[in-house]
């Protein structure tokens, strides 16, 4: 009952130190008054009548309707505070994946492709209230997952990303950007974002990257390119062992950062660059940073007036009071 229980006029409660003040300078002063008689024994006096005992009581009863007068003075309320919180149109976020083979080059742990998906999944599950879809490229491109807001579905496709030869190699910027914004064009969230991520040049595909990324803009699709892979070279597939297994050898790693860099100034995003699984994912931390869906809480608060109970509870104790001090105990007055 007394739960978020406040004080509308809380400076009233001072007044209760003066209640305090009064019994004890009272009681100080009624000490003093009593008369003093000495005598050799008190055996006659061991044994006390009910009312000598239970006299002082009522002062007692006036002194708590007192206190109880001055609370219901500072106006005790008890406040329950409802939140009712206001979520804006969320983003419409598209993760496009290059799935090529180079993907599986070991110089982020265990590959590219898996420090990627790890990242990802904390991303995803970062944006409550956006909704997300994925695409995948290599030579060409598809969608894995139209937006949604089920992020359980989102992380199962992406864990089934693999490079298992289905789509033809290579790495086809232009066809993912392209998809991607296909994706995104009519969606009416208050913002589009795509986040393409390579760790290549474009070399296959119809599509030029640059026709892609001016889609984004006349579609108002902010897009965010990462360049994935280490400086210098780096242990990567380089032919098919005869029982299908890839084989591994040192390759030179090359980013067409100049073109990342022109797709993400165009629509108004940003290019990074990765070369380790720390750096992917303070990328995907900042992307986060900056992509923010507008929330608003608001807060409602019902006062209950809980003053008249402690008036009621002093007009109670006073009565009390006086029907003691006029019956029971009027020969002590």
């Amino acid at each position: 009952m007394f739960n978020n229980i406040t004080f509308s006029n809380p400076e009233f409660l001072w007044l209760i130190i003066g209640v305090i003040f009064f019994v004890v300078v009272n009681y100080k002063i009624k000490h003093l008054k009593t008369p003093k008689l000495s005598i050799s024994s008190i055996d006659s006096f061991s044994k006390s009548s009910f009312k000598t005992t239970f006299f002082p009581f009522l002062d007692l009863l006036r002194y708590t309707a007192l206190v109880s007068l001055i609370i219901a003075l500072a106006r005790p309320q008890i406040i329950d505070i409802s939140t009712q919180t206001k979520k804006s149109r969320g983003i419409d976020i598209v993760i496009a994946v290059d799935v090529s083979s180079s993907m599986l080059a070991q110089d982020l742990k265990p590959n590219r492709l898996e420090a990627l998906k790890e990242v990802a999944k904390e991303f995803i599950y970062d944006r409550v209230n956006d909704r997300i879809g994925l695409v995948v490229y290599a030579g060409e491109s598809y969608t894995k997952t139209p937006v949604t807001t089920d992020k359980s579905i989102i992380v199962k496709s992406l864990d089934e990303i693999i490079f298992d030869g289905i789509i033809e190699d290579g790495t086809a910027i232009g066809m993912g950007l392209a998809t991607s914004v296909n994706r995104l064009k009519n969606s009416k969230a208050k913002s589009k974002v795509i986040i393409l991520l390579t760790d290549g040049v474009n070399n296959s595909g119809f599509i030029d990257p640059n026709t892609s990324a001016d889609l984004a803009l006349s579609f108002g699709i902010k897009t965010y390119t990462i360049g994935l892979g280490s400086n210098g070279n780096a242990l990567a597939p380089i032919a098919l062992n005869p029982d299908g297994s890839f084989r591994y050898g040192l390759t030179k790693v090359e980013i067409d950062e100049k073109l990342l860099e022109s797709i993400a100034s165009k629509t108004g995003g940003l290019y990074f660059r990765a070369t380790d699984n720390k750096k992917l994912k303070e990328i995907y931390q900042e992307i986060n940073k900056l992509e923010k869906t507008d929330v608003e809480e608001f807060k409602y608060s019902n006062a209950q007036e809980m003053y008249r109970l402690f008036v009621l509870f002093s007009i109670i104790l006073i009565l009390l009071e006086w029907v003691l001090r006029t019956t029971l105990f009027k020969s002590f007055i």
